[in-house]
């Protein structure tokens, strides 16, 4: 059975995004007209954003964390650029209707309130990684901290399904090119073992891919959109679960993989789905190669903690038992007993004791401050007080653990 990973996860987590200063927010609001590679290369808009992650890194230093990340502040919305950044692919700016499936939870989301999908990027030809989009954040990020906490440091990336599921069959990419899904899944894992290399070369242990579409999996009403269509929902999962297997299969051993699973965390504390892990939690637990599994569970969204009785002996929970999409503070000891419950369940379907359980078990909010640019509806200080009590949590279940 392969080792148990540890440091990283911490005991105490966030999830990557957070609030961005308000000259971030207005330059990046006055770019919302152009695509995304054009407004990475934006020079002004990179001078305010150096500033803002030297202030938001000493900040998470403050407060004690050890994960510390960018604040995703070089991003539109937290994926960030690494699908138009690869050959093969283009964004596309008034996209038609025609090309979504609308039972998807976001792209429902975005019909209802007469929005469509932002930053639509579709395949137009071979798909090859042809330079970094991570690359020149990372090597921003870890000259911020001493070398020795290098190793820590954290970076998100886009799920590798992400511009897939969205789009209905046949639209995700142009038969001439791929004549299946399995022809541009190999493709796409190639692109991300190449990034995942470039990464670790320059320093890079620890990573958490962000998918919330993992989680859409639990949503009924997705699933009978699915059905409706004549499409095999099941089946699609097991191929994007060998998508990011053939994506992660030749990392090195010392890179801590996580998977950050949500229901949507758009502008102003936006959700897009609900359904607990019970439908994929054997598959989510079991057969994806990760070692951390960051989940939402800060309301009934999220079910119960009865799946995580799947969880391996050999793998770790990072429980989002805080949200970041509201500004009251929860009850640290009724979030102590929630955690609590949860090694119990953890710990069962292990053959564990609660002790041995806890030992996999971190605690964050159950996703980041600012997903979207914009930002939830909390203000800078609503954000620093639920990353203290992120703290003060992990500090009253394992004292002076990290």
């Amino acid at each position: 059975m392969p080792a148990n990973k540890q440091r990283p996860p911490f005991r105490a987590e966030h999830l990557g995004s957070l609030l961005r200063p308000n000259e971030l927010v207005e330059k990046r609001i006055k770019l919302d007209d152009k695509k995304a590679l054009e407004i990475s290369q934006d020079q002004e808009l990179h001078a305010i954003e150096d500033d803002a992650i030297n202030e938001i890194v000493e900040l998470q230093l403050d407060l004690g964390f050890h994960a510390i990340n960018d604040g995703e502040y070089r991003r539109h919305q937290f994926w960030g650029t690494f699908f138009p950044n690869l050959q093969g692919f283009e964004e596309i700016m008034n996209p038609e209707w025609e090309m979504f499936r609308m039972y998807v939870p976001d792209t429902a989301a975005f019909t209802e309130t007469g929005h469509k999908p932002g930053e639509t990027i579709v395949c137009t030809g071979k798909i090859k990684h042809v330079g970094s989009a991570y690359l020149s954040d990372w090597n921003y990020l870890k000259k911020l901290v001493p070398a020795d906490e290098v190793k820590d440091l954290k970076i998100t990336l886009a799920a590798p399904e992400w511009y897939h599921l969205r789009y209905k069959k046949g639209r995700a990419y142009p038969k001439e090119v791929y004549a299946t899904d399995a022809e541009y899944f190999a493709d796409i894992a190639i692109a991300y073992q190449t990034e995942l290399q470039l990464l670790y070369d320059n320093g890079c242990r620890n990573v958490t891919i962000d998918d919330p579409n993992l989680a859409y999996f639990c949503d009924e009403k997705m699933i009978a959109g699915f059905k409706a269509d004549g499409e095999d929902a099941d089946a699609l999962l097991d191929s994007y679960i060998k998508l990011y297997n053939d994506c992660v299969s030749s990392r090195p051993t010392d890179m801590h993989l996580g998977i950050h699973l949500c229901r949507g965390n758009f502008a102003y504390s936006k959700h897009f789905s609900e359904g607990g892990y019970d439908r994929i939690a054997t598959k989510l637990f079991n057969d994806i190669d990760a070692d951390t599994y960051f989940l939402e569970y800060d309301t009934e969204r999220a079910g119960n903690f009865e799946p995580l009785k799947e969880l391996p002996s050999h793998k770790n929970v990072v429980l989002g038992v805080i949200t970041s999409k509201f500004p009251e503070l929860e009850d640290i000891s009724e979030m102590r007993s929630r955690v609590f419950q949860a090694a119990d369940i953890i710990a069962k379907g292990a053959g564990q004791t609660r002790e041995e359980a806890l030992e996999r078990i971190g605690v964050s909010p159950q996703c980041g401050f600012a997903s979207h640019h914009l930002g939830n509806a909390v203000t800078r200080e609503d954000m620093i007080a639920k990353l203290k009590l992120v703290r003060e949590l992990a500090h009253s279940i394992w004292p002076g653990e990290p």
